[in-house]
C-alpha cells in the first residue's frame, strides 16, 4: 500500500543528512562515506543530495583526502521547511487530486487533503533543525 504523503527520497535523505550534519558540534568536516555509511544510504544519491545543500548555502565542501563536508549555517536558524524546499523547490500544494475538475458538489476527501498537506508545512516550518542535533550523537 502506498502512503498518503508521498516524500521523495531526496527530500528524506537532505533532511536526515542535514540533522546527522547538526550533531557534528566541533566543525569537523564529515566524509561523504562515512555519512553514508552511518546513514546507510547510497553514496552516489547522498553526493547529488549534497551538490543542492551546497547550492543552498546549507553547507560547505572541501574536496580531497582530506576533504567533507560541514554545516555552515547555524542550526537553529534552519527549519526542516527550509531543507524541503532546497531539494523540492517551494512548497506547494493542491487541496484536490482532480484540480478544479472534481464533478461532485464537495470534496469527497472531505478536505483531508488540504488539512493533512497544510498540517505538514507547518509543522516543517515551525521545526528547527536544531531540534534534532541533540537526539542522538552518532558514532563513526
Amino acid at each position: 500500500m502506498q502512503n498518503v504523503l508521498n516524500i521523495s527520497g531526496a527530500a528524506s535523505l537532505a533532511l536526515h543528512t542535514m540533522a546527522f550534519l547538526s550533531t557534528e558540534k566541533t566543525g569537523k568536516l564529515l566524509q561523504n562515506r562515512e555519512i553514508a555509511k552511518t546513514l546507510e544510504i547510497s553514496e552516489n544519491h547522498l553526493s547529488k543530495v549534497l551538490q543542492r545543500l551546497t547550492k543552498a548555502g546549507f553547507i560547505e565542501t572541501q574536496r580531497g583526502p582530506r576533504g567533507g563536508v560541514r554545516l555552515v549555517k547555524n542550526s537553529q536558524d534552519v527549519t526542516l521547511l527550509n531543507i524541503f524546499e532546497a531539494v523540492e523547490g517551494p512548497y506547494t500544494f493542491s487541496d484536490c487530486t482532480f484540480k478544479g475538475n472534481c464533478k461532485f458538489d464537495g470534496c469527497i476527501f472531505g478536505g483531508k487533503l488540504e488539512h493533512l498537506n497544510r498540517e505538514f508545512m507547518e509543522y516543517l516550518a515551525d521545526t528547527k533543525l536544531s531540534e534534532f542535533s541533540l537526539l542522538q550523537e552518532f558514532k563513526i
